[in-house]
């Protein structure tokens, strides 16, 4: 798990890289890693990213993705991104990402999701991008939503 300054890099990171591909602000930044982080860490919008490990672990969610996926700051980030999804829907879910990491960003996206319980939840309109440091090095992939809900069974 991250440091709070850890945590603030990565932030910086993660809104440079959106803005780099996307051409668009994440959130308005304020000039400072620190009250950036605290301001996307309470967006009323979901953010979650992963690294580029061989089988990629979540590295940073968001309160609300804390809320959403049912888990401590702790839990989810030692959780692989995959099991984010049903293990029938990781095949459509790394599709997706692969196209990611072509193009850079899609956006526009939907999914099934279950959370730490097994709850599924319908995601939609979803923006995925690639992550990257300053110089261009990969980092991982993120994603961001604000359409969201629960799948009854």
């Amino acid at each position: 798990m991250m440091n709070d300054y850890e945590t603030a890099c990565h932030v910086g990171y993660l809104l440079r890289s959106f803005r780099r591909v996307v051409g668009l602000d994440l959130i308005p930044t304020l000039g400072d890693e620190t009250l950036n982080a605290q301001q996307l860490f309470a967006a009323p919008f979901v953010v979650l990213s992963h690294g580029i490990e061989a089988d990629p672990v979540l590295n940073y969610g968001n309160a609300l993705a804390l809320q959403l996926w049912e888990m401590t700051a702790a839990q989810f980030c030692v959780t692989p991104s995959r099991m984010t999804a049903e293990q029938t829907l990781r095949d459509d879910r790394q599709h997706t990402l692969d196209t990611v990491a072509r193009q850079g960003y899609i956006t526009g996206y939907a999914g099934i999701r279950i959370t730490a319980s097994g709850r599924r939840f319908l995601i939609e309109n979803v923006v995925l991008w690639n992550v990257s440091d300053d110089d261009g090095r990969p980092l991982g992939q993120a994603a961001s939503f604000d359409r969201w809900s629960v799948l009854h069974q």
